[in-house]
């Protein structure tokens, strides 16, 4: 498989501290990633990097052959990073259906004055993004709820909901912040067993940070584990299981269970 994105060597400082002392990891297309450590080494601000919302203080970013560092959180959306944040941010009041449209729309296919005017291009392509955001609702087991308020929906279906509106803006890479933070056991399985479908069907690339071992241990396929702001292991589920360092920093006896 490709790389995807590439990070060499990424570093964050906020008013002389290092909040990411170094970060270089590979991405290949196609696979499941996770990044895991304990809180305040550095994750957020990594996931925060690699989507546009804080600029490295050094290293570089190169996704798809691109050096994309530095780049506004727009730009690196519609280049087709996505990403969700630790806490839900859903407008509340809006249908679970209108939040989906919202990604879909994000590679909007008519003007201002057809939008104004309602013209036929208009038309075409809201249909066109109504019929994705139903899908998606679909394919995150929640099309139940297409006309329910967001924030009616149970805390687990409003996980899945800011997943879902991320897929409709047809991601290759999805950046996913504890998308699994405050579920239940069944919620939890039911939501990596979501991840796993949609990432098949619609050959996604993933990298999520998650504290839920259990969580990544059955999804992810290779896992960098930081700390103290920087990478000290990498490799596959089995790998880390195994590794001392990181049974004894991180793991403990949730690596058995």
């Amino acid at each position: 498989m490709s790389v995807l994105l590439e990070a060499k060597n990424c570093r964050k400082s906020f008013r002389g501290l290092q909040a990411v002392k170094d970060f270089s990891a590979s991405i290949e297309e196609g696979g499941i990633y996770g990044l895991i450590g304990t809180n305040g080494a550095g994750k957020t601000t990594v996931i925060n990097m690699l989507s546009g919302v804080l600029v490295p203080t050094g290293g570089q970013i190169i996704y798809g052959g691109t050096d994309i560092t530095g780049w506004k959180p727009d730009r690196v959306a519609k280049a087709g990073i996505l990403r969700t944040y630790q806490n839900l941010r859903l407008f509340g009041k809006m249908t679970a259906l209108e939040n989906v449209v919202i990604g879909a729309q994000m590679h909007r296919g008519y003007s201002f004055l057809d939008g104004l005017l309602h013209t036929g291009r208009f038309s075409e392509n809201e249909s066109k993004y109504y019929d994705r955001a139903r899908l998606m609702l679909r394919e995150m087991e929640i099309d139940s709820y297409e006309n329910a308020r967001a924030d009616s929906l149970p805390y687990g279906s409003q996980r899945r909901l800011e997943i879902a509106r991320i897929l409709a803006a047809g991601p290759r890479l999805i950046l996913l912040d504890e998308p699994a933070a405050g579920m239940n056991p069944q919620e939890s399985a039911d939501l990596v067993a979501a991840i796993r479908r949609t990432q098949k069907e619609f050959n996604l690339t993933v990298l999520l940070i998650e504290h839920d071992m259990k969580v990544i241990m059955s999804l992810c396929e290779y896992i960098y584990v930081m700390a103290s702001g920087e990478v000290i292991a990498s490799g596959t589920p089995e790998e880390i299981r195994s590794d001392p360092k990181v049974i004894a920093a991180y793991l403990g006896r949730q690596a058995n269970a």
